[in-house]
């Protein structure tokens, strides 16, 4: 592992941000009143409170402090100075589900239980997660916003995968509507009066993005983070772990082309109002902002209760850049150095900014090239609060590298498959990189690709062609890393 110092230079700004349908005098005594109790640690358990911020289509150039030059992120860029920036973290998988799947079952997507963005992957309920090895670990666990690998009660909840709490989405495309005529609260619907089921009735922008919201009408991400600031204050006897899996900055898809301004549902375009920019850049914009005025709030959150020397804070991406709905992930360059976006398996698809903050324990300021992924998380946590590890786990716990001790294990090489697009496979061994494309569709071409990571980032040059030792090897590793799915043929014929 090298180590450096950051480079990230924060200027933060304070966060003003009036709940919509609220004049500010109120918005101050909502907040005042989240506020109390001012301590809320555990009395008899000192082990470490967790939180996992996992933002939704962050791609590895959207933040300041990974090379961010339009956008100001200054809260997440602080969280870096305070803790330690890996430059060579890896998403779960390409979209939403099946990265959202390996982070709780704690392997790549080659083994997951939820391969790919369709509403008939389900979590097995028997299978070993996260949430469950936590909790029988005498952690207090919530999900907070997109839960994204299930279908409403009772065909599926969080709770049956070891989460004591949950409010937000539970299906994946409920998440595409920022102004939804409901959440989720632990199984039963919370009705957001002001909110109606026609979304086109319901969008609180005046004309041209004034900013200025209807009465009433509930902003989901805004209700979010009131939930995540009300659940770190709770009085509790044990220590707690937040998965506070952000709606941010994803577009809003078919939203998108029904209010006919590029996708983003936000109430203000704030600063970025009058920018040359297309609408929808605006709504990006917008979008990142106040997805880092929200990690801003849950620091000051846990501040304010006295959690912060005892809780380790995270903060990741569950897969790279997205293109839609107007938006062009090229126009703030969101992937930075990095080849592709959401659905490539190229680095941008799925490389993305991790951070760890741990005061007294991680060295602020630091930087990590340790090779990891997003499964990695799950033998992680688990180490931290004692409790038993799967055996047939993928991830390997990052605690060393996090705690700059030696004895830190090394993936032999990392995985991942897409089923979608032709079907694509992805290995990345040492400096050696391999993308297999149109597996699954017996019209086109099989492509395969081998880059050397170290002089080419960018992943311009296939050198197949002259290591083919090299990869003749990565291909053998593809074929024994994937596992056949019932409900997912990555290849023809698979049963």
């Amino acid at each position: 592992m090298k180590s450096q110092e950051n480079p990230c230079l924060p200027v933060l700004r304070p966060v003003r941000r009036p709940l919509p349908g609220l004049p500010a005098f109120a918005f101050l005594f909502t907040l005042l009143g989240c506020l109390a109790p001012l301590r809320a640690e555990p009395k008899n358990d000192y082990r470490p409170n967790i939180i996992y911020i996992l933002a939704d289509d962050l791609g590895y150039g959207d933040l300041g402090c990974y090379g961010q030059q339009t956008l100001s992120t200054p809260h997440i860029d602080r969280l870096a100075t305070q803790g330690m920036r890996f430059t060579q973290h890896y998403a779960g998988n390409t979209v939403c589900a099946p990265s959202r799947s390996a982070l709780l079952e704690g392997k790549h997507t080659g083994r997951t239980g939820v391969r790919g963005n369709l509403p008939y992957h389900l979590l097995d309920p028997n299978a070993a997660t996260l949430g469950k090895a936590l909790k029988a670990a005498g952690y207090d666990t919530a999900v907070i916003g997109k839960w994204g690998v299930g279908h409403p009660p009772p065909l599926d909840d969080p709770q049956r995968h070891g989460f004591d709490h949950f409010y937000g989405y539970i299906n994946m495309w409920h998440a595409h509507n920022f102004y939804p005529e409901f959440l989720y609260r632990n199984g039963e619907k919370h009705i957001l009066t002001g909110n109606v089921l026609d979304p086109r009735i319901t969008f609180p922008r005046q004309p041209e993005g004034s900013g200025v919201a209807m009465e009433k009408v509930v902003f989901a991400p805004y209700e979010l983070e009131r939930e995540a600031l009300d659940y770190i204050g709770r009085p509790r006897e044990k220590p707690f772990f937040l998965f506070f899996s952000m709606i941010q900055p994803h577009n809003n898809g078919e939203y998108g082309k029904i209010y006919g301004d590029g996708g983003y549902e936000v109430p203000t375009y704030g600063e970025y109002i009058n920018r040359p920019w297309p609408r929808a850049e605006k709504g990006f914009a917008a979008n990142m902002r106040m997805l880092d005025d929200t990690v801003g709030n849950l620091l000051r959150r846990l501040a304010e209760a006295g959690l912060e020397h005892n809780t380790i804070v995270i903060f990741g991406s569950d897969n790279g850049s997205c293109d839609g709905s107007g938006h062009d992930h090229k126009f703030f360059q969101s992937s930075g150095p990095l080849r592709g976006s959401k659905r490539d398996l190229y680095e941008g698809g799925i490389r993305v900014p991790f951070i760890v903050k741990w005061p007294g324990k991680v060295r602020p300021g630091s930087t990590s090239d340790h090779l990891n992924a997003m499964w990695d998380l799950f033998p992680t946590f688990a180490e931290i609060a004692g409790a038993p590890v799967p055996a047939d786990l993928d991830g390997i716990s990052m605690l060393p590298t996090w705690l700059g001790q030696s004895g830190q294990k090394q993936h032999d090489h990392l995985y991942w498959e897409y089923n979608e697009q032709g079907g694509k496979q992805a290995i990345r061994q040492g400096k050696w990189k391999a993308v297999h494309l149109n597996l699954s569709d017996p019209k086109k071409e099989k492509v395969f690709e081998l880059f050397d990571l170290e002089t080419d980032l960018a992943e311009q040059t296939n050198v197949a062609d002259r290591f083919p030792e090299v990869a003749a090897h990565l291909r053998s590793l593809m074929t024994r890393a994937h596992h056949p799915h019932h409900l997912v043929k990555l290849f023809p014929g698979e049963n």
